[in-house]
């Protein structure tokens, strides 16, 4: 199953400023539900939509930076098998692993 079939649960109650997603996550009923909570939608278009939307491509490029940084805290094994039974202390671990990948 796709995960834009949960992307609406997952949004419901937060509040929205932006929303980067890539190309799996454009339809309609997405980019309306953004739009209600009023939120700005920054995912590029597929290719298979007649007219294309345009999206902000200099925010888009900051999902990148994400990406990296989730690949490369998933080389600690701690973090990646998620041994840590609280959030806190789930929390606590990230930052360190944030805190190693930057001291790099």
């Amino acid at each position: 199953m796709a995960d834009i079939a949960q992307a609406i649960d997952l949004l419901k109650g937060l509040s929205l400023s932006k929303v980067l997603a890539d190309k799996a996550y454009d339809s309609n009923e997405l980019r309306a539900f953004i739009a209600g909570a009023g939120g700005e939608t920054v995912i590029p278009s597929k290719r298979s939509r007649t007219v294309t939307i345009p999206h902000d491509r200099e925010i888009y490029k900051e999902r990148h930076l994400v990406e990296c940084f989730i690949n490369k805290i998933k080389h600690f094994r701690r973090i990646a098998t998620r041994y840590e039974k609280t959030a806190l202390s789930f929390y606590s671990m990230l930052c360190l692993c944030g805190a190693m990948i930057w001291m790099r």
